[in-house]
């Protein structure tokens, strides 16, 4: 099981806890009940922005979906015979998480970007009237 598969299964399994029906998922989530069905299945991708939405929704903290804590550990090593140094390393099962929060985070700073040019188009032309 991959760990986006594994988000999905605990997100379905809060949303059971707490008696939440897809129709319920799916009207918080402004999408229709298939929609949100669908995402449960896995049929379709899960982004960032949605799994904030429904942690919200399902008033959990985003870290009990992720499993954050069990994943991390923290190694130690040898510097030369002078010390010891901490690295922690990231499961590799998170990777596509991290990308997923990488590409959430580039859409969101391209659509500030957009909205900067917008306004500044904006003033210039309510400037020139």
């Amino acid at each position: 099981m991959t760990e986006m598969e594994k988000i999905i299964e605990k997100i379905a399994q809060h949303r059971s806890k707490k008696g939440y029906t897809f129709e319920n998922m799916a009207h918080e989530l402004n999408i229709t009940p298939a929609a949100y069905r669908k995402i449960e299945t896995g049929e379709t991708k899960l982004s960032v922005e949605r799994l904030m939405k429904i942690s919200e929704i399902l008033n959990e903290d985003l870290s009990n979906f992720l499993d954050i804590s069990t994943k991390s550990t923290i190694n130690t090593q040898a510097n030369q015979g002078d010390g010891y140094g901490y690295v922690e390393t990231i499961n590799n099962d998170y990777k596509d998480v991290i990308k997923d929060l990488k590409e959430a985070y580039d859409k969101i700073i391209k659509s500030k970007d957009e909205q900067i040019l917008l306004l500044k188009e904006q003033i210039t032309f309510l400037k020139e009237k």
